[in-house]
């Protein structure tokens, strides 16, 4: 013979209503017209690029290349074991030279002893130094400051 079957407890039944859910019901009830942001779409601020320039590219970009380095380049780069300018070099096959800017050796400075290697490695001559106007050390905004001015 089979076990008998349990009927549910009526706990495990009930829907269980919330404050957040009783709060969002009278809004609903008192305040029927009131517009929701989240379902209206709001406008971005994006700037336009001109559809001609999909299929362009800049005709004076050349060798010696100048790379930007940021600080999770380095890093990466000291994970996989790989040189930098050789690794460039092999990737672009021209002559590079990776830049620094000072945004980025004080992100390096900040991280600490664990990331003393990548630091060391900044340091090295062959790279070359930019210098910051702006003020805070925010790599990733300088950067993008840099990058978007020329």
């Amino acid at each position: 013979m089979g076990k008998a079957k349990k009927a549910p407890k009526f706990g495990g039944m009930k829907k269980i209503v919330t404050q957040r859910a009783i709060k969002n019901y009278k809004e609903q009830v008192l305040n029927p017209n009131k517009k929701d942001l989240t379902k209206e779409k709001l406008p971005r601020n994006v700037p336009n690029v001109s559809s001609a320039l999909f299929f362009t590219y800049n005709a004076s970009l050349g060798p010696p290349y100048r790379v930007l380095v940021d600080t999770n380049f380095i890093n990466f780069s000291i994970q996989n074991k790989l040189d930098l300018e050789k690794g460039m070099m092999d990737c672009l096959y021209a002559k590079c030279t990776p830049c620094i800017t000072d945004c980025v050796m004080a992100e390096l400075e900040k991280l600490g002893q664990k990331y003393r290697v990548a630091l060391r490695i900044a340091k090295d001559p062959r790279f070359e130094r930019l210098p910051c106007i702006h003020k805070g050390t925010y790599a990733d905004d300088c950067i993008v400051e840099r990058v978007t001015q020329a």
